[in-house]
């Protein structure tokens, strides 16, 4: 029987694939103690599955596929990269179809959509719920659109999640993303929690929210509104007209790292912050190595973060986007830096970008403000250069028994044509 921590009281966890059981592996894979529990997450039989399958085919498969069934949303967010694409932009339902029906037989386990607002598309998900019951499904969502009504579908399917989109308490959130927001993304969570979802909540943190979403009251606010788990991303300054005003210097981003660290600590809870948890999810895991993106135009991207691809699904099986030329050099380039305390080849080392753009075909999927992988470093060469010394400082006091941990996860995680 599987157990979770949440808010100090002990659940039960249903089998896979289920809604709760998705919280209970991301847990076990953000924070892997050992090798065997990393290597059996979903089982004996689906891990040995996979990795037959990579061999068979000389690819790297996932264990999550982020796609974006949309472009489209119900809100003008500031500072939004997604914005930036051609909001008429869909992936057709028998496409998204065919898509989960490849990724299903290649052994990829989990599948998250994201956007523009997936909720754009609720009656095509709740059918791909449906069809796919087989698969454990999450979204991110801004939740303005979540009613009692959809949730009572969710809890009936019991295997769709939520991850909340928030940017911290009323004021914070109504800056960004309009007047009103906060009241709906609350009222959406307290949906949610009546009908017992093991949701999360999501924020992206910058130099104007950073205190607050990493504060013990917000966080508690958060698990006191029921959320199991959460997603914390750092603003990446993506597109050439990027607000570089709201990258966290490295005083910024280690305020974070602390207090989300203690945090976790104290209650046990899933915090999962890219940033500032490389140490415990082995680097990079984009192109592949347990992560996967498709944008809606149906460009096949290493991560949501990076806008870059040589391939579609348009004219591409998954299964052959999964081994483009883009994705194979992407891969050998890793570990981008020996010190997993500097995890991302965008914000840690911009001059892993250099290497990455020396593939040939590789285009911006950055609709309307495209920019090239050099252009894109220059604008985080000094925020990677600041944060190096603390970062180096983490890995000269991680254990032995740490780095050894990271070195064989590394040797797990990092597969390489």
């Amino acid at each position: 029987m599987k157990y979770l921590t949440i808010n100090g009281e002990k659940k039960q966890i249903p089998g896979f694939p289920h809604h709760k059981e998705f919280v209970y592996r991301l847990s076990y894979f953000f924070e892997a103690r050992s090798l065997s529990s990393l290597l059996f997450i979903n089982g004996v039989y689906k891990t040995l599955r996979r990795r037959y399958f990579q061999w068979k085919y000389d690819i790297a498969i996932p264990l999550i596929l982020l796609i974006d069934p949309t472009a489209a949303c119900n809100l003008k967010c500031r500072g939004c990269w997604a914005a930036d694409y051609d909001r008429n932009k869909e992936i057709s339902y028998d496409k998204l179809d065919e898509v989960l029906t490849d990724a299903r037989k290649l052994g990829v386990s989990e599948i998250i959509f994201s956007g523009g607002e997936p909720m754009m598309r609720k009656d095509d998900i709740l059918k791909l719920c449906r069809k796919h019951n087989n698969f454990p499904f999450a979204m991110f969502t801004n939740g303005t659109l979540i009613d009692d009504a959809f949730a009572g579908e969710m809890a009936s399917l019991k295997n769709l999640n939520a991850f909340v989109s928030i940017e911290g308490f009323k004021d914070a959130t109504d800056f960004r993303r309009g007047t009103g927001t906060f009241d709906r993304v609350i009222a959406a969570m307290d949906i949610l929690k009546k009908h017992d979802i093991g949701f999360g909540f999501s924020v992206c943190y910058h130099s104007k929210n950073y205190k607050e979403i990493c504060s013990d009251e917000f966080l508690d606010y958060m698990r006191e509104k029921g959320a199991w788990v959460a997603w914390m991303f750092n603003y990446m300054p993506l597109g050439s007209g990027a607000d570089l005003s709201l990258c966290l210097n490295a005083e910024q981003r280690n305020t974070v790292r602390q207090k989300v660290e203690a945090y976790r600590k104290k209650y046990d809870y899933t915090i999962i912050d890219f940033a500032n948890i490389g140490h415990l999810a082995f680097g990079c895991v984009a192109a592949g190595n347990e992560f996967v993106h498709i944008n809606a135009h149906g460009d096949m991207e290493p991560c949501a973060f990076f806008h870059y691809a040589d391939s579609d699904i348009h004219n591409k099986s998954f299964r052959e986007a999964l081994a483009s030329p883009f994705f194979r050099h992407f891969r050998k380039a890793k570990p981008f830096d020996g010190n997993t305390h500097r995890p991302c080849p965008i914000m840690d080392v911009p001059e892993a970008l250099q290497r990455l753009s020396e593939a040939k075909g590789v285009c911006s999927t950055h609709i309307r403000n495209p920019e090239s992988m050099q252009q894109l470093a220059k604008k985080t060469m000094h925020i990677a250069e600041e944060w190096k010394p603390r970062a180096d400082s983490f890995f000269a006091n991680m254990t032995k028994k740490e780095k050894r941990k990271v070195k064989t996860f590394k040797r797990y995680l990092l597969y390489k044509e």
